[in-house]
């Protein structure tokens, strides 16, 4: 019904947020609590539903919330277990969902961050209307969400849409996963400030980022040097795209999607990141896509998105 609502919940390394989002899209009440603060997943489960119960109490009682979607690091969306996610203190195989959904009145879906992203681009966001799209998010690491004739691709084990850990260079820079050359090492947040600082060693280019040691560099303070017209910066911008281009042109032969959407802090670097990414996506393309697929900012609440999908794939799974 119009008037129900949705928990969503984003669980981070760092911090955990959860919010009470109407149909319309917007985040009515929100909480968190500190994720790296418990050892356990059980510690941790019984201070989210702590959370969640207030949430419950307090929230329209003319209002019904139908269900509680979680995105979270290696969330299975076909299992509901968080698996041997890197940056969390529990290891191994957490069945978070069934955990949550025993202390709380309200059922439980879970998948990845980048799953739950793509749903809410569908619901509210920029890919209203549209079944044929993929989500890429731009942060520590590369996430995607794939949609396809409007459901999400999650493959026979629940993982499918890696595209972060393709591989764009045989010979790259060795990923977190163990492999070498993943676009994430070239296209996330990391990648780009690794760009710099080889672009910084190998060059005697002045630059504004030559005031910060090499530990302090972030990639913020390489789009304000780009935004000063900074050549090593606006460089770094450049290999950035070109290698998230050369993918995103072999993910188009796999589903020629409508729209590619970019999400995530290193998508707000505006036209420094989508300029090169449209120009090597397109020069990459077989010619029956080229200048058909449509690149596009994210349209989610930058302050709530990653809760807003979570609660999108509640009123997906329970409506």
């Amino acid at each position: 019904m119009k008037n129900d609502l949705a928990i969503g919940i984003d669980i981070g390394g760092t911090n955990t947020v959860i919010g009470v989002v109407n149909r319309d899209g917007k985040c009515l009440q929100e909480s968190s609590i500190k994720t790296g603060l418990y050892l356990g997943a059980e510690a941790y489960v019984e201070a989210l539903a702590k959370e969640i119960r207030q949430l419950e109490e307090t929230a329209d009682f003319n209002s019904k919330i139908i269900g509680i979607g979680v995105g979270a690091p290696n969330g299975n969306f076909h299992t509901g277990s968080i698996e041997f996610a890197p940056n969390l203190n529990w290891k191994g195989v957490v069945p978070l969902a069934s955990m949550i959904g025993a202390k709380v009145n309200s059922p439980v879906v879970l998948t990845n961050d980048a799953n739950a992203a793509a749903i809410g681009e569908m619901i509210f966001g920029a890919a209203k209307g549209m079944k044929d799209f993929i989500v890429i998010t731009l942060g520590t690491g590369v996430g995607s969400g794939i949609v396809v004739n409007g459901e999400l691709v999650y493959g026979h084990d629940g993982f499918a849409g890696e595209i972060g850990h393709t591989v764009v260079d045989p010979d790259g820079r060795l990923c977190g996963c163990g492999k070498k050359g993943c676009l994430e090492t070239y296209s996330s947040s990391k990648g780009i400030v690794n760009t710099v600082i080889e672009l910084l060693n190998n060059s005697e280019e002045p630059s504004l980022l030559r005031k910060h040691t090499i530990s302090e560099i972030n990639s913020l303070q390489i789009y304000e040097a780009a935004c000063n017209n900074d050549k090593l910066a606006l460089e770094a911008f450049e290999y950035t795209g070109k290698m998230l281009g050369i993918k995103l042109a072999d993910a188009v032969a796999h589903t020629s999607p409508e729209a590619i959407i970019l999400f995530g802090g290193l998508s707000l670097a505006g036209k420094f990141i989508f300029d090169p990414v449209k120009k090597y996506m397109d020069l990459y393309l077989l010619p029956i896509w080229r200048d058909k697929i449509k690149l596009l900012p994210s349209q989610l609440n930058e302050n709530n998105a990653a809760v807003l999908g979570a609660a999108a794939l509640a009123f997906k799974q329970f409506s």
